[in-house]
């Protein structure tokens, strides 16, 4: 029996919040099991804006770290450092000859940041083109995106496509898969928004490695509305949905379930500031024991590297020749 390949990238520009742990990494440590599962800290995609190296250097580690506290095992999983693995680099080239000006300049994704910014990097235009090379090179059948990066997942798949077409077989066209519950987790002073580490208002952001006594105070001041009733409704109970949706993500229950449960906000508040520390706090004890042997993360991620390679180095060698490069 095959076992299907799910592909996901991370970077690291900084420690997680709790919405990048329920909508992301949390589903990495669930696809663990069934799946033949990879993942990358894109250390690669952050340069695309310029970055002080030695807290690229820590963001890394420190990203590597939380990953496995949260759950993902190297002996399970394929975890590893993008630079790492040369050939993410040199399949990325590929793909910027595959891929064209209009479709890159048709990214939402680079339109929003470079009006951002004073300085837009030629990577930051072409890195849909790297990001494709990432997913490609593992030969990859599913990646779990949610909306915000379907467009770039439809040029990878448009990339292997015309690859394939002009050069023969070389490339597995992947498939979006749609992560579970709690996708998209809103910021908790502002829950029309969401939630960012870019966000005005701090209490609005609950950050994974945060104090937990912080992060029950942050639950009990979470913005809900006037009228005192519990009930699923996104659209016009925002603060209240998200909450529930929290709820839900942590404990794995539907949120309209849990809706029937409560009929007051502050209990709503009290428990899913209890959940999340419940889930957060081991996470924490693990981090802080990662963190005290930094030489064994990396360790591990040397490892990660080179069990990638097996399968990197197998896929770009099919695409060089297949394009028709000399053999050395």
């Amino acid at each position: 029996m095959t076992t299907s390949r799910v592909f996901s990238g991370i970077q690291p520009t900084g420690d997680p919040h709790i919405g990048n742990f329920l909508g992301a990494i949390q589903n990495y440590v669930r696809m663990q099991d069934g799946h033949d599962a990879v993942y990358c800290i894109v250390d690669l995609h952050a340069i695309t804006v310029p970055k002080d190296p030695e807290e690229l250097r820590a963001n890394t580690l420190r990203l590597a770290q939380l990953l496995m506290a949260s759950g993902l095992d190297p002996e399970r999983c394929t975890l590893f450092v993008q630079s790492h693995v040369p050939e993410h680099a040199q399949l990325g080239w590929l793909m910027e000859g595959t891929v064209s000006f209009g479709e890159l300049s048709r990214m939402t994704q680079f339109k929003e940041k470079g009006d951002r910014s004073e300085f837009v990097s030629a990577g930051l235009f072409t890195y849909p083109a790297l990001q494709a090379a990432d997913i490609l090179l593992y030969d990859t059948n599913f990646v779990p995106v949610g909306d915000d990066q379907r467009q770039h997942l439809e040029l990878s798949r448009d990339a292997a496509q015309r690859f394939n077409s002009r050069y023969g077989e070389t490339f597995v066209v992947p498939e979006h898969v749609i992560p579970p519950v709690a996708a998209r987790v809103m910021d908790l002073q502002r829950p029309d928004d969401k939630m960012s580490k870019s966000a005005a208002a701090e209490n609005g952001l609950v950050m994974m490695l945060e104090d937990l006594k912080s992060i029950e105070k942050k639950f009990k001041r979470a913005v809900t509305d006037s009228d005192g009733e519990v009930r699923w409704d996104p659209e016009n109970k925002a603060g209240v949905s998200n909450l529930l949706s929290i709820l839900g993500a942590v404990t794995d229950q539907d949120p309209k379930n849990l809706a029937e449960q409560y009929t007051q906000y502050g209990a709503l508040k009290v428990d899913t500031a209890e959940a999340v520390i419940a889930k957060l706090g081991p996470i924490q004890q693990r981090f802080a024991e990662l963190q005290a042997d930094p030489a064994e993360t990396s360790r591990l991620l040397r490892l990660g590297a080179e069990k990638a390679r097996e399968v990197a180095t197998v896929v770009y060698e099919r695409a060089r020749t297949n394009i028709g490069f000399l053999q050395p």
